[in-house]
C-alpha cells in the first residue's frame, strides 16, 4: 500500500511541477515508477505532461541564458544574480539539478514506452520523439552553461546505478543531435499538433540551433552549415512573420503563425512568467504619467532588473524600429523625470485589475530561423544571400534594408546585433555571445560590462560544492579552484 501510495504521490506532484525529491530520495521514486506505473498508453501520456511541466519549471529563469549578457542593470528592486556580477565561484555555482530531473524523466519514457501496448503506433511514435526532443533540448541547456557535463542516458532505477564522470562536450553534442534526428524520424506528422508541444518543425529549430554551436564553439564543418540552411528551411515550412511584432508575445494571440515551439502559462495554472522580473509593482509609478501603459502589478512583479542602456543603443540605431517601444517602456513624471526603465515585451493579462505574467515562453519563432540561415551563409562567406536573410527580419520591423558594409565580418556582427533586437529577453543572448566569440567575430570580454575586469573568468559555469560531493567522479570546470 505505501508503495502505492508513493507513486501516485509521485506523479500527482509531477503533474503540478513540483518535486518528489523533496520526500523520496531519487533512486527510490524511479524504482517505483518504473517497476508499478507502466501498464498502458495512458500512463505514458500523463508522465510526458508532467515532464513538460518539469521542463517549464527548469527554462523559466533569465539566470543562465540573459544574465549574464549585458542586457541587464540592476531594477528598482532587490538585487542581481550572481551570474550578473559574474561572481561565480564553487560556492556560488548555480545547480544543474532540475534539468537533470527532467532528462530522467524522459530516460524512464525512452526506456518503459516502447514496450506498452498502443491502439495507434503513431501515438507511441509521437510520445518518443516529444522525448527525445526534450532530452536533447536539455542536453542543449547544459553543454551551453557548463561545457562537459556528464552524459546520463539511462533511468536511475536502483541504488547501484553508477555516478558518471562528466563527458567531453563533443560527446554530448553528438547525443544532442542523436536525439534530435530520432526525433525528426519518429513524428507522424510534418507539422503541429499543438505548438506548446515538440513537433517535427520544432526539432528542425532545434537542429539548426545546436549545428551553429557545433560549428562556432567546438569547430564543426562547412557542412554542419549548409545543414543548418536546410534545417532552419524545414523548421520554416507553412509559417509566416506576424504583421503586427507585439502580436507575438499577446496572451490572447498564444502560438500564432510565427510560432515554432513555445511553453505554456495559463493564468491560475502557473503564472509568474520569468519576464515579472523586469515589470515593476504598482507602488513604483504611482506618479507616472503613462502608467496606464506600463505592465505593472499589484502583486508577482519584481523589477529587478531594467533592460540595460546598450539595448537601449542599439534599438537606437534606427528610429524607425517598431521592436523599441515594444521592448522598453519609461515611467515619467508629470515632470519629465524617469522614474524606471522597464521591460514592454511579454505583459502578461490584465484581470481585474491586476497583471498576471503568463505570456508563454517562445523557445523557436520563425525570424529566428531567417536568422539562423543568415548566421551560417556569413560564415559561409556568402555575405550577400546573409543579408537577404537578415532583410526579412529587419522589415518586418520597418527598419529597411541592411546598407551597411557588405564584407563578411561586418555582416556577421550587424546579425548579431539584429538577435539582440529581435530576440531581446527570449534566453538567447549570453549563448549568441558565447557563440559569436568563440567564431572570433566579438571579444564578449569587451562586450560584456561586467567582465571587462575579469578576463580570466570562464565562460561556462563552475560546479557547485554539492555537486561535487554528491558525485566523486566529477573534474571542477576548467578555470575555477576545486
Amino acid at each position: 500500500m505505501k508503495k502505492h501510495i508513493l507513486k501516485y504521490c509521485f506523479i500527482a506532484t509531477l503533474a503540478m511541477g513540483t518535486s518528489c525529491n523533496d520526500m523520496l530520495d531519487t533512486d527510490i521514486v524511479s524504482d517505483i515508477v518504473g517497476k508499478d506505473y507502466w501498464k498502458t498508453e495512458g500512463d505514458s501520456h500523463a508522465y510526458l505532461l508532467g515532464t513538460y511541466t518539469q521542463l517549464r519549471n527548469a527554462v523559466n529563469t533569465t539566470y543562465y541564458f540573459e544574465d549574464r549578457s549585458d542586457v541587464f542593470v540592476p531594477g528598482l528592486e532587490g538585487g542581481p544574480s550572481n551570474a550578473w556580477t559574474q561572481n561565480l565561484h564553487v560556492a556560488t555555482a548555480p545547480s544543474w539539478l532540475n534539468f537533470y530531473k527532467v532528462i530522467s524523466h524522459c530516460n524512464l519514457l525512452l526506456k518503459h514506452t516502447p514496450g506498452i501496448p498502443f491502439s495507434d503506433e503513431a501515438d507511441r511514435n509521437r510520445i518518443l520523439a516529444e522525448t527525445h526532443f526534450i532530452r536533447a533540448y536539455m542536453y542543449f541547456w547544459l553543454v551551453r552553461s557548463w561545457g562537459d557535463v556528464p552524459l546520463e542516458l539511462e533511468p536511475t532505477e536502483d541504488a547501484d546505478h553508477p555516478q558518471l564522470a562528466r563527458a567531453p562536450q563533443a560527446d554530448v553534442m553528438a547525443q544532442i543531435l542523436a536525439d534530435v534526428n530520432k526525433a525528426i524520424e519518429l513524428f507522424p506528422e510534418d507539422g503541429f499538433v499543438n505548438k506548446s508541444r515538440a513537433s517535427k518543425p520544432a526539432a528542425w529549430a532545434l537542429k539548426a540551433d545546436a549545428l551553429l554551436w557545433k560549428h562556432k564553439v567546438l569547430g564543426g564543418t562547412d557542412a554542419d552549415l549548409e545543414d543548418v540552411i536546410t534545417a532552419a528551411d524545414n523548421a520554416s515550412a507553412g509559417l509566416s512573420l506576424e504583421a503586427t511584432y507585439w502580436h507575438i508575445y499577446a496572451t490572447d494571440r498564444k502560438n500564432g503563425k510565427e510560432v515554432i515551439f513555445s511553453i505554456y502559462f495559463q493564468r491560475d495554472e502557473k503564472g509568474d512568467q520569468y519576464a515579472s522580473q523586469l515589470k515593476p509593482r504598482d507602488i513604483f509609478v504611482q506618479d507616472a504619467t503613462n502608467k496606464g501603459s506600463i505592465a505593472f502589478a499589484k502583486s508577482g512583479a519584481r523589477s529587478q532588473y531594467a533592460p540595460s542602456p546598450k539595448l537601449e543603443s542599439i534599438y537606437a540605431v534606427n528610429s524607425a524600429d517598431v521592436r523599441t517601444k515594444e521592448a522598453i517602456i519609461k515611467a515619467v513624471k508629470a515632470d519629465g523625470t524617469i522614474i524606471g526603465v522597464f521591460d514592454n515585451k511579454m505583459r502578461g493579462s490584465n484581470v481585474s485589475g491586476n497583471r498576471y505574467y503568463d505570456a508563454d515562453i517562445i523557445i523557436y519563432r520563425l525570424s529566428e530561423m531567417f536568422l539562423f540561415k543568415a548566421e551560417a551563409l556569413a560564415a559561409l562567406n556568402r555575405p550577400a544571400d546573409a543579408i537577404t536573410e537578415l532583410n526579412r527580419v529587419r522589415n518586418r520591423a520597418k527598419t529597411g534594408n541592411y546598407t551597411g558594409a557588405e564584407d563578411k565580418l561586418s555582416v556577421e556582427r550587424e546579425i548579431l546585433n539584429e538577435r539582440f533586437r529581435e530576440l531581446y529577453l527570449e534566453l538567447k543572448r549570453w549563448p549568441d555571445l558565447v557563440r559569436f566569440h568563440y567564431a572570433n567575430i566579438i571579444n564578449i570580454y569587451d562586450e560584456v560590462p561586467n567582465l571587462n575586469d575579469k578576463r580570466d573568468l570562464p565562460l561556462f559555469f563552475p560546479i557547485s560544492n554539492t555537486e561535487m560531493d554528491r558525485n566523486t567522479r566529477l573534474e571542477q570546470t576548467d578555470g575555477y579552484p576545486e
